[in-house]
């Protein structure tokens, strides 16, 4: 209970928070780093906070690019037996012991989730995001699949398997956007929240 309070306290100056997520394996040469990086940076410099798990790979490249423009560049890593090491282009880190708190961080202080290929854990994530918003236990917000090609075969699976099911409804694929550049990204942020007022 006490890491809830703890983590409340320490990110509650948070606002328009924008949360990256996507593989740590990711290198720094790859096109997904470099375009994690700008679609930071432009983010940034609208005024959102980016926020991400703190490790390497695309959280690296969005905490760079964040950096980049000057602006807070938030991470929040998770103490595991074999330690991350938060990455250098983290101007404001909080640590936690357990994922379930964590989730609750990235959920509560994000008004759009920013996904990335990524493995099991970026799929936690996306998944944990999209079943809160079908659910009605959060508002809903912007979740932005980046990588069209890469992501076609999940959203196949979702409408030939799930919605042929049953499991899920046609409906909740609006749940999410794809994407392919920086400028997309913010383009799906801003339309979103301008289509809300």
């Amino acid at each position: 209970m006490s890491e809830f309070v703890e983590g409340f306290e320490s990110l509650s100056h948070i606002k328009k928070g924008v949360a990256f997520f996507g593989s740590k394996r990711t290198s720094e040469a790859s096109p997904r780093y470099k375009l994690a990086e700008r679609a930071s940076y432009l983010l940034s410099k609208k005024g959102y906070t980016i926020i991400t798990g703190a490790g390497p790979g695309i959280m690296e490249a969005a905490n760079r690019g964040a950096k980049r423009a000057k602006r807070l560049s938030v991470g929040l890593n998770i103490l595991v037996p074999e330690q991350q090491v938060p990455n250098k282009y983290v101007n404001y880190l909080a640590e936690f012991r357990y994922f379930f708190v964590r989730k609750v961080m990235f959920v509560k202080y994000s008004c759009a989730f920013v996904v990335f290929p990524g493995g099991y854990g970026t799929l936690d994530e996306l998944f944990e995001g999209l079943a809160l918003i079908q659910t009605q236990r959060i508002d809903k917000f912007p979740v932005i699949l980046v990588g069209k090609n890469f992501w076609s075969g999940l959203i196949k699976w979702l409408k030939k398997t799930l919605i042929d099911k049953g499991t899920i409804v046609k409906e909740d694929l609006s749940l999410f956007y794809t994407v392919d550049s920086p400028n997309e990204v913010l383009r799906a942020i801003q339309k979103f929240y301008r289509k809300r007022k």
